[in-house]
């Protein structure tokens, strides 16, 4: 029963969050659909320190399907992983539920720590395609990861981050993530600062223009 509660589950949240999927016949194509059967399957094999088959599960499915899932993650219900090429999901790394991941996302340990490694999602995050989440620290429900972002620190919940290193740009933001899946329309904060440089550059300029109209007049004032 629980094999087929689980297909059931994979099945619906592909549909749910795909577009490009047609018919159910498509589901069972998906690399997000074939590697979370796998990963469930070899998660428990690990939680009963069956380490190799567990890990030999894992390594046949990021074979097949290019994303990599240590079967030592904790990951919760509704996880959609959209193309899913070059996807790793290291170890000790928390996924909550109803979470997004894009082709190229990285949930990674930075190497130095022992015990808890990876990052922790909380529910309803999106992680945009080639991100990096980089360190144990939790990101916050509701929270969404722009594109290309490296992400080295903590996100309090309801966040836009964007850029390298990743920053927020947006506090709490009033769509879920999976209502939007909205990968494109993040505030630009490099954009925004040239945009204040410009303005206040201008300001400078009107002031110093001023200026010498003001001086030319007192100088005027005196030959006269």
């Amino acid at each position: 029963m629980g094999f087929l509660r689980n297909l059931r589950e994979e099945k619906r949240v592909i549909r749910e969050r795909d577009p490009a999927i047609h018919s159910d016949l498509e589901v069972f194509l998906y690399p997000s659909f074939k590697v979370m059967l796998s990963y469930r399957r070899a998660h428990k094999l690990y939680r009963k320190k069956h380490y190799f088959l567990a890990r030999l599960l894992s390594q046949r499915a990021a074979r097949k399907t290019g994303i990599e899932i240590h079967p030592g993650a904790q990951i919760g219900k509704g996880l959609f992983i959209d193309h899913g090429c070059g996807v790793v999901i290291g170890e000790t790394t928390v996924i909550g539920d109803n979470c997004t991941l894009y082709q190229g996302v990285t949930l990674g340990g930075t190497g130095k720590e022992q015990g808890k490694r990876h990052p922790t999602l909380g529910n309803n995050v999106m992680v945009s395609a080639g991100a990096k989440v980089i360190g144990s620290f939790k990101i916050g429900d509701n929270c969404k990861i722009g594109a290309g972002s490296v992400v080295l620190r903590e996100v309090p919940q309801g966040s836009t981050v964007v850029g390298v290193p990743g920053r927020v740009v947006r506090h709490n933001s009033p769509k879920l993530p999976q209502e939007e899946m909205d990968q494109v329309h993040f505030p630009d904060p490099v954009q925004e600062d040239l945009e204040c440089f410009r303005r206040e550059r201008e300001e400078l300029c009107r002031k110093i223009l001023d200026f010498e109209e003001a001086f030319q007049k007192i100088s005027t004032k005196n030959d006269n």
